[in-house]
C-alpha cells in the first residue's frame, strides 16, 4: 500500500494582506497569489518586536510589500530580510523591501544551475484533460495577475550576507541558525528560532503537499538527506511558507521519507513489466492529483529517477542521459 501522508491543510480564518499574530514571536502576512503550485498562497513572516526580521518577502506583487510594512508598528522597523530560497514566489520582492527599509538580505546564495531549454525534452499531458478542465483552467490563467504568470528560478537574488549551515543570525530578541537543507533547490535554506524552538521550513517541508524537486538544481539525494537532517533538530513547530503550521514535525517529517522510499518502489514496479517513459506512468502515479501538478511531478519523477542511475538500480536503455523523455529500464 502506498504510504499515506497526514497532511495539514487547514489554514484558519485568515484575511489576504492582513497581519496575523501566530505566536508570541511571530506574524504572518499571506499574499494573494493562491495557484495549484502555491496553495493559499506565499505567507511571509515578520519574527520579533522593534526590529524585526522578514523571510522570504514574497512573489512580484508591489503591494505584498506594503501589506507587510502596514503590518509594523509605528515604532518598529525591518533589520533583516531572511530568504529560504531562490523561487520567485520567495524572494522576487527582496529588491523592493530592501529599498524602502535599508535592511540587509541574508540566504545561502544565488540560483544554481538553470536547464537550458530543450523543445524535445517535454512532456505534454493536455490529452488527458477534459473539455470542461481545459475550460477551467485557461479561465484561471486568465485571471492571474499578469506578474505571477511566470514563476520558477529568481536569477537576480544575491544575497548581502551569505550563510551558510550552522551560521546564527541575532537580531534584536530573536536567534535564528540557519539549516541548509538542499533537494528541493540547492540553495534551500530553513531557519531554526531558538527562542520558541520553531523552524521556518521554506518549501523544504510543506503541510499541504510534498516539495517538487527538480533537477538540474534540485537533487533527490540531497533531499532525503536534508529531510533526514532536520529530525535529530526535534523543533516542536514548522512553519512553512505556503500552508499552515505543522504541529507534529518529526512525525511529518519521517512521513516525507517513507514516501519518497515508496515512490522509488512503484517506479522500480513500473520498471519490472518492461521499459518505460516517465510519461507513461505519472498519470497513474498522480491521479489523485490536479492535473496541473503532473508537470511538476514528472520533475520530481525525473529526480527519482537520477537518484535510482546514480545507485545502479536503474539505466537509461537506448544509452542516452537521463531526461524526462528518455526511456529507462532496470540494470
Amino acid at each position: 500500500m502506498p504510504v499515506k501522508i497526514e497532511h495539514y491543510r487547514e489554514m484558519g480564518a485568515f484575511e489576504y494582506g492582513i497581519v496575523m499574530q501566530v505566536t508570541p514571536m511571530i506574524r504572518r502576512v499571506v499574499c494573494k497569489n493562491p495557484t495549484p503550485f502555491t496553495y493559499k498562497g506565499t505567507g511571509t513572516y515578520i519574527v520579533g518586536r522593534g526590529r524585526v526580521a522578514v523571510i522570504d518577502p514574497g512573489p512580484p506583487l508591489s503591494s505584498h510589500v506594503d501589506d507587510v510594512l502596514a503590518a509594523l508598528g509605528p515604532d518598529e522597523s525591518v533589520s533583516h530580510i531572511l530568504i529560504t530560497h531562490t523561487h520567485s514566489d520567495h524572494s522576487s520582492l527582496t529588491g523592493r523591501l530592501k529599498a524602502l527599509t535599508g535592511a540587509p538580505s541574508y540566504g545561502f546564495g544565488p540560483h544554481g544551475n538553470v536547464q537550458a531549454a530543450d523543445p524535445n525534452d517535454k512532456i505534454d499531458f493536455s490529452r488527458y484533460f477534459t473539455a470542461a478542465e481545459k475550460k477551467q483552467f485557461d479561465q484561471e490563467w486568465e485571471e492571474l495577475p499578469d506578474e505571477l504568470k511566470r514563476e520558477g528560478a529568481d536569477l537576480a537574488f544575491r544575497p548581502d550576507e551569505r550563510v551558510v549551515d550552522g551560521d546564527v543570525i541575532r537580531g534584536d530578541g530573536w536567534t535564528m541558525t540557519a539549516i541548509h537543507t538542499p533537494g528541493h533547490c540547492s540553495n534551500h535554506i530553513c531557519y531554526h528560532l531558538a527562542e520558541e524552538n520553531a523552524l521556518f521550513s521554506g518549501d523544504h517541508v510543506m503541510g499541504w503537499a510534498t516539495s517538487v524537486v527538480g533537477p538540474p538544481d534540485g537533487s533527490m539525494k540531497d533531499y532525503l538527506a536534508s529531510l533526514r537532517k532536520l529530525l535529530p533538530r526535534d523543533a516542536e513547530r514548522y512553519w512553512p511558507t505556503h500552508g499552515p503550521a505543522i504541529t507534529e514535525p518529526n512525525r511529518y517529517v519521517q512521513s516525507f521519507i517513507e514516501h519518497r522510499e515508496d515512490r522509488e518502489m512503484q517506479i522500480l514496479s513500473y520498471l519490472q513489466g518492461g521499459t518505460k517513459q516517465i510519461a507513461d506512468f505519472v498519470p497513474e502515479m498522480y491521479a489523485g492529483y490536479d492535473k496541473r501538478l503532473w508537470y511538476p511531478a514528472a520533475n520530481s519523477v525525473l529526480a527519482h529517477m537520477l537518484h535510482l542511475v546514480e545507485t545502479d538500480r536503474v539505466c537509461v536503455a537506448d544509452g542516452d542521459e537521463p531526461k524526462l523523455t528518455a526511456t529507462y529500464e532496470m540494470v
